[in-house]
This record gives structure tokens, C-alpha cells and sequence, in this order.
């Protein structure tokens, strides 16, 4: 873009005088803020940040479970902010994240709303989540859908507490003034299918011949993780690891191949033991948290040291690499479907001498 004109003392004074008459009728000069409106290249406002599971996220968990019951709460949640976004309860500017915590004997009480929701599943095993009627029972990995609009209610019924990642798409929909929720008038819907139903219609990649989808989201509820780890055991038996990636999958609708959710993309990759990954760099603000094993990750100059549990967060634009001392399965989410769908969606590696731009493929 041009410079902007250097402009005689007199000029600017007529134009500074204008300017305040142009503010009084609701109008602006786009010449003032041009080159902070259309930027060369993406500069987030969020920052890189790591939140200790074990160590800190947990012991606050458990407080709150003292303090407050799920019903109570509705949805006994710590929201993860981005230290740059504070009181935005956003984790980037497009998404929300948040750790859920569900004690024995508890239920979080049915609601739906239009904002998409994801459940990584953390610790505990064989509470469940209901969703239009399906429950599905969730265990350590699992990734688990609750799709816009859809009745869901949460229950534990074991002897452990249950913790999952929630990842939203909250900000976009604020965004977008599109937000509606509704509270149901029962804390449970009735069951009106076989648990797990939809993984046995659609989780074998066979269909009913009639079927149709209704609309973008993935038919399958829980996509479960020993599934996962069989894909990644399997492609790392295969080929050798991607020099950015190491074995990395995509979660897919099966009925479209594209995202299980429109606006959310889910992703799980393998590290191998003493992998260290090439620099890399995407428009999506992505959020990790750690399944198994150890490592770090180099994000500009600040490095993030992680085990299992943890969950960290690269903002957009952002270089980074991974390095894993023994072997790491990490599960990510971001808003990459929405970039690829409006053609915004860019990524560079350190290892390629020009960047990967989807529109000329």
C-alpha cells in the first residue's frame, strides 16, 4: 500500500476540522485508518499461554466442586482466557475453551443453544452426555460433538469426577449477533435411542440408503479415542512422519469428508520420541491439549513445557515447532473450517520456500 501524502499545514487543518464534523454525522475518513483496517499480513491479539493441568487447573476444579454444585452452575466450568482477551472468555479471538468438571451423582441440566460445542474428554471415565435423545458414555480422548441447536445434558453416574475440554465457537457468534439458547424445562431429555446409536449407523462408513444429512454437522456423537489411536498406529507403520506435522488426522463428518462441525476443525497427531518438528505457521489460532506423554513447544520466542492434561494455545500467524521427549498424542481444535470455506486459510513451513495458499490449489 502507498504511503500516505504529506499534507501542508493548512490542508491538515481543514482536514482536522472536517474530521470532527464527519464524527458528528457517524462518518470517518478511511485514509486515517487504512493501513490498520487492511494489514499485509495477520497480526493476532492473542498471545501465546499454557495452562497447567495438574498443577493448577485441577486443584481449582475440585474447589469449585466444593463450592458450587453442576446444577447450580448449570455448567460447572473455568473458562480459559487468553491472557490478552481478558473478559472476552475467549481462548482466540474466534473460540472459546473451558474445563468442565461433573462429580458423582451430579447432572448438568439440559439445554440447547446456537453456538457449536466440542467435549475433549480429559479424566474419568463413564459418565455420559445426551444428545436429541442419544447418549453416548465418554472416556479419556474421546472427542465428542454437540452440534448448534441440539438439546444436551451431561450425567455422571460412576465414583469419579469427570473432566472434559469444552471448545466453542462463542466469539464467532457473538460476533455475528446470532446467539440463541433456551433452557429445557426437565434436567434430563428422555432417552429415545440405543446408546452409542449413531456410531453404530454411521461409524462403520455404511449409511442407510435412504439417508440424507440434514445439514453440516457429523452424524456421529463420540468419535472414541482407542479409534484415533489405531488411524495414528497405522499411518505411523505406513510412512515416516511429516517434518511439521509427525502423524497428524483430521476428525471428518462422514457423510461430507469436510469438518464434523462447520465452524470448528478437530485434529489429533502422534509426536514420536525425540521428534522435533520444522517451523510452521497457519491463520487459525489453534488450541492443543496433551493426551499422552511429554514435550515443549517453541512458540516465538517463548517456550511452553507440557505433559499429559495440559493445554496450550498458538495464536494465529504465530511461528512455531514441537519437540516430544517421548512419545505425545495431542488433540487440537481451531476455526480452520470457516477460513477454508471464505478462502482465507493460509499456512507456511520453514521447510518450503513459498507460502501454501488454498486458492491457488
Amino acid at each position: 500500500m502507498s504511503e500516505a501524502p504529506t499534507l501542508d499545514p493548512t490542508r491538515r487543518a481543514r482536514l482536522q476540522q472536517m474530521y470532527g464534523s464527519l464524527s458528528d454525522h457517524g462518518m470517518a475518513p478511511l485514509w486515517e485508518s487504512l493501513h490498520s483496517l487492511v494489514k499485509p499480513t495477520p497480526r493476532s491479539q492473542t498471545v501465546p499461554a499454557k495452562w497447567d493441568y495438574a498443577r493448577v487447573v485441577r486443584p481449582f476444579l475440585m474447589e469449585c466442586g466444593d463450592l458450587i454444585t453442576a446444577k447450580e452452575a448449570e455448567r460447572r466450568v473455568l473458562i480459559l482466557e487468553n491472557p490478552a482477551l481478558r473478559g472476552s472468555a475467549s481462548i482466540t479471538r474466534s473460540l472459546y475453551a473451558g474445563l468442565q468438571l461433573i462429580l458423582p451423582g451430579e447432572i448438568a441440566p439440559a439445554h440447547r443453544h446456537v453456538q457449536s460445542a466440542l467435549r475433549f474428554i480429559v479424566e474419568g471415565k463413564g459418565a455420559y452426555t445426551s444428545v436429541n435423545g442419544e447418549r453416548t458414555i465418554m472416556k479419556p480422548g474421546d472427542f465428542v460433538l454437540t452440534p448448534n441447536w441440539r438439546w444436551h445434558d451431561h450425567g455422571n453416574e460412576t465414583s469419579e469426577p469427570m473432566v472434559w475440554l469444552d471448545g466453542l465457537d462463542i466469539p464467532l457468534v457473538l460476533f455475528l449477533d446470532a446467539s440463541f439458547a433456551e433452557r429445557s424445562t426437565a434436567d434430563t431429555q428422555p432417552v429415545q435411542k440405543p446408546a452409542d446409536d449413531s456410531r453404530l449407523q454411521f461409524g462403520n462408513n455404511l449409511f442407510p440408503v435412504d439417508w440424507k444429512p440434514g445439514d453440516k454437522n457429523s452424524p456421529l456423537i463420540n468419535y472414541p479415542y482407542e479409534r484415533s489411536c489405531e488411524t495414528l498406529d497405522a499411518m505411523r507403520r505406513k510412512q515416516p512422519p511429516d517434518l511439521v506435522h509427525g502423524y497428524k488426522l483430521r476428525y471428518v463428518n462422514p457423510a461430507t469428508g469436510k469438518s464434523p462441525m462447520p465452524t470448528i476443525g478437530a485434529f489429533i497427531q502422534l509426536l514420536p520420541a525425540h521428534f522435533k518438528s520444522a517451523g510452521y505457521r497457519s491463520t487459525d489460532g489453534t488450541v492443543y491439549a496433551v493426551v499422552e506423554g511429554e514435550g515443549r513447544t517453541v512458540i516465538g520466542e517463548q517456550t511452553f513445557t507440557w505433559g499429559p492434561k495440559d493445554i496450550f494455545v498458538v495464536p494465529s500467524w504465530h511461528w512455531h515447532t514441537h519437540e516430544a521427549s517421548e512419545d505425545a498424542v495431542i488433540f487440537s481444535f481451531s476455526d480452520r473450517p470457516v477460513q477454508e470455506d471464505l478462502g482465507f486459510w493460509r499456512e507456511e513451513r520453514a521447510d518450503t520456500s513459498y507460502p501454501y495458499d488454498t486458492r491457488s490449489t
